[in-house]
């Protein structure tokens, strides 16, 4: 592989991407601009916003990777997490966008009128945010080490670099226009490639990939743990979009609920247009790239199909393409990702204070607080992809995924739908949740237990989940005194249609 094409491919990804970050930078004056881009994203540019910073690296090198290793049933990955957003569309999106918040823990407190939940759901959002960071920035370093021989670092820095100069140029305007362009150039990069190889390979004529047995592996070992761990996974993609922040985040962006909802209608066809490419590529490296398998690299089977295929030029150039379109995967989703934890820790810094002369006045203001967050809160998951072990990229978004469904997914359910939420319930189910589905990756990583308790911490999302819900449930009951006050105006509010003006009707 010609490192040149690659180089030339990666600098113009990150040249395009500061180039239309500056021009959303021009557009950005107000505090509305950079927290949710003056709620005025039409929804067909959201939608591509979204589509851009939700399809990451697990969905562009992840997803092939885990079929060539492990066969079809490793579909149900990219299922779930287009499913997801069908969930999301049904109980979130709508009423999500008319609550008026900016970010999760606004909601919260808009909801449960309460300080201590919204701090727990701060906490809570930089963790699954790091969490979904290290494997943007790790597959950025294996990348790049892949098709250039750079060091792995090189990889991680780069991304990291170009993500908070745009974060912190122009915020949610910035970002909106740059994750709508690499969501094109993320599905033209596969589709082009994919043509040529496909082609190819109907001249070879090379014979289907496996035997139909060892096509339809199951998830997990193939004993009784397979059942558990496919249904762990659904139940993990299938709630988790729903708590990520960073997609959260890109409703409120909407002007109305019912652009919300037209938003995700979009979202589901062009998730499903972009799934079916990866897919390809893990069957075609199934006969020419099984050795991939066996050196520990199915995630690079995406950039390595070109030249095993195509050679010469055509397959470099191909490669290169593929190079670009990983980039444009690290980068949009880390943009979002970042956004959504300078957003919230950025609210913290702009926080009042008392001053001597008992004026309350701001830390900082919230542009700066928001730019100082950016610039400060993606340093631990660099750190953590320059010197944790690599795992696979599939596998650690899945735990970011389980966080997010064991936590936000019941606070969300719930405060939407369930006016008798209270404060403490939602920060028991928050802090028990997130310590199940918390606790579990970092014994995987650390210990790799094996058995039954290794499946279980593995893919804690169906145990994690329900006791999520049942200690919200259950200590909501337990404390109905403590139900707030004006919870009757807060549900009309969030489920009334912008049309009508709730505060005549109250």
């Amino acid at each position: 592989m010609n490192p040149a094409y690659s180089v030339v491919a990666v600098t113009l990804v990150a040249v395009a991407t500061l180039v239309i970050g500056a021009f959303g930078m021009r557009l950005s004056r107000t505090t509305s601009d950079f927290y949710v881009a003056s709620r005025s994203v039409s929804p067909m540019l959201n939608s591509s916003a979204i589509g851009g910073e939700y399809l990451s690296a697990a969905s562009f090198l992840g997803v092939a990777g885990l079929v060539l290793a492990f066969g079809a049933d490793m579909l149900w990955y990219p299922i779930g997490w287009t499913a997801g957003y069908l969930l999301l569309l049904v109980f979130v999106a709508a009423p999500l966008r008319r609550s008026g918040a900016y970010t999760i823990p606004d909601f919260a407190q808009v909801r449960l009128q309460s300080g201590q939940v919204r701090r727990v759901c701060t906490l809570l959002v930089v963790g699954v945010g790091w969490l979904y960071l290290l494997p943007q920035f790790q597959g950025a370093g294996l990348t790049l080490r892949t098709v250039t021989g750079a060091p792995q670092w090189m990889g991680v820095v780069l991304v990291a670099t170009i993500v908070v100069v745009n974060v912190i140029s122009g915020g949610m305007r910035s970002i909106t226009f740059v994750q709508a362009f690499q969501y094109w150039l993320k599905l033209t990069a596969l589709l082009i490639p994919a043509f040529f190889l496909l082609h190819a390979w109907t001249l070879d004529g090379s014979p289907a990939p496996v035997a139909d047995g060892d096509w339809f592996q199951p998830l997990g070992s193939g004993d009784g743990t397979s059942l558990y761990t496919t249904y762990s996974v659904m139940i993990a993609t299938f709630l988790g979009t729903m708590g990520l922040p960073h997609v959260v985040v890109r409703f409120y962006t909407n002007p109305d609920g019912h652009a919300a909802r037209r938003t995700t209608l979009i979202v589901l066809g062009l998730l499903g247009a972009f799934y079916l490419l990866p897919t390809v590529y893990g069957v075609l490296g199934r006969i020419y790239a099984s050795d991939l398998v066996a050196a520990g690299a199915a995630d690079t089977v995406v950039l390595e199909l070109p030249s095993r295929m195509l050679g010469g030029t055509l397959g470099e150039l191909m490669a290169a393409l593929l190079t670009a379109g990983a980039f444009a995967a690290f980068l949009s989703t880390s943009s979002g990702l970042t956004m959504a934890i300078a957003a919230v820790a950025g609210q913290g810094l702009s926080s009042w204070v008392q001053r001597s002369d008992h004026r309350f006045v701001p830390r900082l203001s919230s542009i700066s607080a928001l730019r100082i967050a950016a610039g400060t809160c993606v340093l631990v998951p660099v750190t953590l992809a320059l010197l944790a072990e690599p795992i696979s990229v599939a596998s650690s978004v899945t735990f970011a995924f389980a966080l997010a469904a064991s936590t936000f997914c019941p606070l969300l359910v719930l405060g939407i739908w369930w006016r008798g939420l209270t404060a403490r319930g939602a920060i028991a189910g928050l802090v028990g949740g997130g310590l199940c589905a918390g606790v579990a990756p970092i014994l995987t990583i650390a210990v790799r237990p094996d058995g039954w308790f290794g499946v279980l911490m593995g893919q804690p999302a169906a145990w994690s989940v329900p006791i999520g819900f049942a200690l919200m449930i259950g200590v909501s009951l337990a404390t109905r005194s403590a139900i707030p006050a004006n919870v009757s105006r807060t549900m009309v509010r969030l489920h009334t249609p912008e049309r009508i003006d709730v505060d005549r009707r109250f």
